[in-house]
């Protein structure tokens, strides 16, 4: 069995007095892709924003390879290795295409990412590498999006809503680069909407509802009934 590299222990997480997350729990092994699915509110997004440091977190509920990180702030935890690809994008939009990757590598860490290896992976971006951010379309904006956390060279990659807004041409040149991505043995956790990419692209699958993991099971286990049962608390 690979090493684990991250496991999430009954966390629950609140944004004030509202509690998002009820005790979830998950592994993630070293060179495993996992996808988190469920509908709109599930708490998908939060449970990656509390791996990634932007949501606290009780210290022991989060452990990157051996290591209790709960609460450890995201800068830190970017410098342990772990980069998000945000829902949105967010990039910053006064700056170039290139610009925005080498906001992404300023860590430093070591390792195979580069801007020639992002324009590698998404050669349409080594065409507009000059231009600014805002003038790309969705697909193109969720590729800098990623390049842009693979410049800091991480072992666990963040992926948030990497479907959300585009067309399935796009969402499938997109999910046809992951085999590239994941050669040097990165992690990598998926948030989708998208069960049929999810499962396409995982060796497990969690899915949430209402902040709770109500199925888990490997890509290959899980039935469509099953899945839609859980995915629409049916």
């Amino acid at each position: 069995m690979p090493d684990t590299l991250l496991e999430v222990r009954a966390l629950d997480a609140y944004y004030g007095d509202f509690q998002a997350l009820f005790g979830v729990s998950l592994k993630v092994a070293a060179g495993e892709v996992v996808a988190v699915i469920g509908a709109n509110g599930a708490g998908k997004s939060t449970l990656l924003n509390s791996i990634a440091g932007l949501v606290h977190a009780r210290r022991d509920a989060i452990v990157l390879a051996g290591e209790p990180v709960g609460g450890v702030p995201a800068h830190a935890m970017a410098a342990r290795g772990v980069a998000l690809a945000p829902e949105g994008r967010r990039l910053f939009p006064s700056l170039t295409v290139e610009e925005n990757l080498l906001i992404g590598g300023q860590l430093g860490r070591p390792g195979p990412w580069n801007v020639s290896r992002v324009y590698d992976l998404f050669p349409v971006l080594a065409q507009r590498r000059h231009a600014p951010s805002t003038s790309l379309s969705g697909g193109q904006q969720q590729m800098v999006a990623i390049g842009r956390a693979l410049m800091s060279n991480p072992k666990l990659l963040l992926c948030d809503e990497i479907s959300l807004g585009l067309a399935p041409i796009v969402v499938r040149e997109i999910y046809g680069r992951l085999p590239s991505i994941l050669r040097d043995g990165l992690s990598l956790v998926i948030v989708e909407q998208d069960v049929v990419q999810a499962l396409a692209a995982a060796n497990h699958v969690y899915c949430l509802q209402e902040g709770r993991v109500v199925l888990t099971g490997t890509a290959g286990s899980l039935t469509r009934e099953a899945i839609a049962a859980a995915y629409f608390g049916v």
